[in-house]
C-alpha cells in the first residue's frame, strides 16, 4: 500500500507531494517510508518521511554483534 504525503506552507500552499510505501523496518516495527527531492523557494531539498506504527514491534531486535573478542 502507498500513501501520498502533501507538504504545505503554513499558509496552505502545496510545496510537494511525496509517495511513501509500506515498510517493515529492521527493528521489527511496521510503517511507511519515502524519500525524494523537492524544489522550494528556489532551492532543492532532499526530503524523507517516516511513519512508524506505535506498538507494531512484535519481538525485540537482535542485539548488535560485539567487536570485542573473549580472551580465554
Amino acid at each position: 500500500m502507498s500513501l501520498i504525503v502533501e507538504i504545505k506552507t503554513a499558509e496552505g500552499q502545496t510545496i510537494a507531494l511525496l509517495t511513501v510505501e509500506a515498510k517493515n523496518f529492521k527493528t521489527g516495527s511496521r510503517g511507511y517510508h519515502g524519500q525524494g527531492k523537492i524544489d522550494f523557494d528556489g532551492k532543492r531539498y532532499q526530503t524523507q518521511v517516516q511513519m512508524v506504527e506505535i506498538g507494531s514491534k512484535t519481538s525485540p531486535a537482535p542485539a548488535p554483534a560485539s567487536d570485542e573478542k573473549d580472551d580465554e
